[in-house]
């Protein structure tokens, strides 16, 4: 679905995909119409892959130029995320968004960013790619927002559920509170300054 922008200074997301350490679809979104078919998009993602497979992009985000196009990745465990951008889209703006993507998988995950984990919870990873992006217009790129966002419950009658039911044991285990997701992002610091 994509946006017409009126304003070229907005900056717009042409796609955020997810593929796997073989370069297979695992969640994608398309913004623009240039890639309408399934078939395009595969080659597309195919393409991506091979030019992007052979790069060191675990520790930090990688940029590339691939058919004027701006590709930023990185991969995380078994999977490798992407954010492209039209070649004039600030490089920064598409790492952020990128940046939001994977730590708000992280943290909906609970640290456990592996493909049989994404599967399993595909709902997530979709809600939070809607959450980031939509139509290709950035919305949020705080993780901890998206991931809050993502995990918010219905109950029942459809209205969103209340801390105070989720606080008098509603049994509710993919809701994550703030407590604990700032409890993730501290084991996350503390790891990362133990290495």
């Amino acid at each position: 679905m994509a946006v017409e922008i009126v304003d070229p200074t907005i900056p717009v997301v042409k796609n955020l995909l997810l593929l796997d350490a073989e370069g297979k679809r695992i969640a994608v979104k398309y913004f623009t119409p240039d890639l309408n078919s399934v078939t395009a998009q595969a080659n597309y993602e195919k393409s991506v892959f091979v030019k992007t497979s052979r790069t060191n992009a675990r520790g930090e985000a990688e940029i590339i130029m691939f058919d004027d196009v701006v590709v930023v990745y990185k991969f995380l465990g078994d999977l490798m995320f992407y954010v492209t951008g039209d070649q004039d889209e600030n490089e920064v703006v598409l790492y952020t968004v990128l940046q939001a993507f994977y730590e708000s998988i992280n943290l909906l995950l609970r640290n456990a960013v592996e493909k049989k984990t994404v599967l399993e919870n595909l709902d997530l990873v979709l809600l939070a790619m809607d959450e980031i992006v939509d139509g290709g217009l950035i919305l949020e790129t705080d993780a901890g927002t998206v991931a809050t966002r993502v995990t918010m419950r219905q109950d029942g009658d459809g209205s969103p559920l209340s801390m105070e039911a989720a606080s008098a044991g509603v049994n509710n285990p993919g809701l994550v509170t703030l407590s604990q997701a700032f409890g993730s992002i501290k084991d996350q610091v503390a790891r990362s300054l133990l290495k």
